[in-house]
């Protein structure tokens, strides 16, 4: 049986006025689109818009949670208790779920955004109050989370279905962390490199860490941010050579299936 690997973008993070990544391309690459709920970006006429154009592309619908944090992107961490970040995160689901089902599709998935992402990683009661939410909102849905991290576990406690999620423009700390972005290096915008991390992680299992020391990983999905500038070369470089090495490019929910028949 051949591989089989999701690859997913961060998008409908435009706002008001102000618009930011090429949504509409990255749709023509990804297989599952994590959709921002107004919170950290996006607002109500992103949101219908994107979920229009991702469920005319049959691109899976995934919402993408993120801290009450417009003017900080979502990217600086706040120290809310697990009952707000569960309730946060509720919030959130609901509001794109209504305009999935208005779109006449359902949520996929969930993958929480930023620093509540980075944050549930390592803390666990975090990444159960996340999995939580998910169970509570969209039970039948995919919790999106970092390879071998605490969400990982959060989800497989509470009874959710869960993928373990790698980032090709994004650098590694040893532990399976990411680099913070206030670090040099942390984010990697050069496709050939990018390209030859995403093919390694899925094919090989690994990914050299900051440090130059080697990072076991599972690669269920593979992001890239659709905030990056070369997103859209991004994606397409490696989807191509993806195909190429004879991995199927395919929504988690076939991904999940593959994994575990």
């Amino acid at each position: 049986m051949p591989l089989k690997v999701d690859l997913n973008a961060d998008m409908g993070e435009s706002f008001g006025a102000y618009k930011l990544g090429l949504d509409g391309e990255l749709l023509n690459l990804v297989t599952s689109a994590n959709i921002a709920c107004g919170f950290h970006a996006g607002d109500y006429m992103v949101m219908q818009k994107t979920v229009s154009m991702a469920a005319s592309k049959n691109v899976a619908v995934g919402a993408h949670p993120g801290f009450p944090d417009l003017q900080g992107f979502g990217r600086r961490n706040m120290q809310l208790t697990p009952e707000e970040v569960r309730n946060l995160v509720i919030y959130q689901i609901g509001a794109l779920q209504a305009f999935a089902r208005a779109e006449g599709t359902e949520l996929k998935h969930v993958k929480s955004h930023g620093a509540l992402y980075n944050m549930a990683a390592v803390n666990y009661e975090l990444a159960k109050a996340i999995a939580e939410a998910v169970k509570k909102a969209v039970p039948n849905a995919i919790l999106l989370a970092l390879a071998n991290s605490e969400m990982v576990k959060a989800a497989n406690d509470v009874g959710v279905k869960v993928a373990q999620e790698v980032f090709a423009d994004r650098a590694y700390n040893e532990d399976g962390t990411l680099v913070s972005r206030s670090m040099p290096g942390a984010v990697i915008d050069d496709p050939l490199q990018a390209t030859e991390r995403a093919l390694r992680m899925v094919l090989e299992g690994k990914v050299t860490a900051i440090n130059g020391k080697e990072v076991p990983i599972v690669a269920h999905s593979i992001c890239v941010h659709g905030d990056n500038p070369k997103a859209v070369q991004l994606a397409s470089g490696i989807r191509k050579e993806l195909e190429k090495a004879h991995v199927e490019v395919v929504e988690l929910t076939y991904v999940l299936k593959a994994a575990y028949s």
